[in-house]
């Protein structure tokens, strides 16, 4: 259930990546509440989530795209793909993340990809070999960027360069 709005103002798009409908019967019959999984990026090394719930769908989507604009990260990328090899563990999501050549394309699950592509990585490899739980893929995912570190800066440190 992936829906994508236009840009805004700031260069950013995003899309819902994940609603949830909750029930809740009462005396005078059901009442229902809604989450949102919020996707915002701007293809340029810049992306961001917001999960929020509210009594009404258009709500719960607004207030996930306020906390994705201001849960925004950066990461390190190697011109179209990432740095180096990485293994995530997330609850029970488990994530392969793998550079790819140029040309590769995104090899990833829906989720996943939506994420690259909004980050702006072009070419990776990625495998979930975990739970399918849309939250924890995405925290996952962003476990996983945030871990990223670039050659160079890192070879620096050690005084190796």
């Amino acid at each position: 259930m992936a829906t994508k709005q236009a840009p805004s103002a700031d260069n950013l798009e995003e899309k819902v990546l994940f609603i949830n409908r909750c029930s809740k019967v009462v005396k005078g019959g059901r009442k229902f509440s809604f989450s949102a999984l919020i996707l915002v990026g701007d293809q340029n090394g810049r992306v961001g989530y917001g999960f929020a719930k509210a009594n009404e769908l258009t709500d719960a989507i607004r207030k996930g795209g306020e906390l994705a604009r201001k849960n925004m990260i950066t990461f390190e990328m190697e011109g179209t793909t990432i740095p180096h090899e990485v293994v995530v563990d997330y609850d029970g999501a488990r994530l392969i993340l793998k550079p790819a050549r140029e040309g590769t394309g995104v090899v990833a699950g829906s989720r996943m990809r939506s994420i690259f592509k909004y980050a702006g990585v072009r070419d990776v490899v990625a495998k979930s070999v975990g739970s399918n739980n849309p939250i924890n893929q995405v925290k996952a995912t962003f476990k996983a960027l945030k871990l990223l570190r670039n050659r160079g800066k890192v070879m620096e440190m050690r005084g190796a360069a």
